[in-house]
């Protein structure tokens, strides 16, 4: 990784078949074969991603986290999310993305963000499908990568039938059962509230009671729907989005550790440094230069 400008890609960058300019399908080859030059390098999007993996190797590196590829994985990406790629060069399978409006025009009462593995920035962003799961998702990838490439009738309406059915077997795979009932699946909406405020206010809103008053709950129960959802702590969470600006920041900009830590909110330098390698184990510079070699 190096030390510029984290480039965001919008959907329009990609090549279309057809007319649709909020939905694009493809083969992992031929994904690859066609945007190699810019997708293999660090980046973000604005749009949601799904793929599968149906053959090779490698690591998908995701918010500075690494995850195995290995056949049979299926892996989620929410706008904004910072990745890129490590192939074998075997590599096969199928991609697709699609922007929030592609799916907010085709379904009335369904939101993309409420599915659980787009839900929550912080939720696992891959499914490893087990044999009896696995042909019949690969199968719907394949219907809309097929259907994606030939221009049939009411050809958009299709694929958005068929990524809502894909997303809602995902979704049963993904959810423990622990997560199913009514009342967990209310948590998880609160839990992308919740996030949402924090992506806006993180830098100069620290502490959860400020969060639960702008939600109209108590500090007790949103500290209970986050170790619900994500098995951490109101205020982990809040930490951990910090950290993670921090370490995009650190890679990505050319700002100094001092301006960071200025720009995050904190006026106390030192205080930022000790949140930091509490949290990674590193020390702010640790992890820049890491990362940057």
């Amino acid at each position: 990784m190096v030390n510029k400008e984290l480039p965001v890609y919008d959907i329009e960058e990609f090549k279309y078949l057809g007319t649709e300019s909020n939905f694009y399908a493809n083969t992992f080859k031929s994904h690859l074969k066609q945007h190699h030059q810019f997708i293999l390098a660090p980046h973000r999007h604005n749009f949601y991603i799904s793929v599968l993996f149906t053959k090779g190797s490698g690591t998908h590196e995701i918010e500075f986290n690494t995850y195995t590829i290995k056949p049979g994985t299926v892996f989620f990406l929410s706008p904004g999310e910072v990745h890129d790629w490590h192939l074998s060069k075997n590599i096969e399978g199928y991609i697709f993305f699609h922007t929030k409006e592609f799916y907010d025009l085709n379904f009335t009462y369904e939101k993309v963000e409420n599915y659980p593995f787009f839900c929550c920035l912080r939720n696992y962003p891959l499914i490893p499908l087990r044999n009896k799961w696995r042909e019949d998702i690969q199968r719907i990838f394949s219907d809309i990568v097929e259907e994606y490439h030939h221009n049939e009738l009411l050809k958009f309406q299709k694929i958005a039938s068929l990524v809502n059915v894909l997303y809602i077997g995902l979704s049963r795979i993904y959810l423990p059962k622990t997560m199913t009932d009514r009342q967990n699946l209310n948590y998880l909406t609160k839990m992308k509230k919740f996030e949402n405020l924090l992506d806006k206010h993180f830098k100069e809103i620290k502490y959860p009671k400020d969060y639960a008053q702008m939600m109209h709950l108590s500090e007790k129960h949103l500290n209970r729907i986050c170790k619900t959802c994500l098995g951490k702590t109101t205020s982990e969470v809040i930490i951990d989005r910090i950290v993670l600006e921090a370490k995009r920041m650190l890679v990505f900009s050319r700002f100094t550790v001092s301006q960071i830590s200025d720009e995050l909110g904190y006026s106390n330098n030192s205080y930022f440094f000790r949140l930091f390698k509490k949290r990674t184990g590193k020390t702010p510079l640790e992890f820049m230069n890491e990362f940057r070699r």
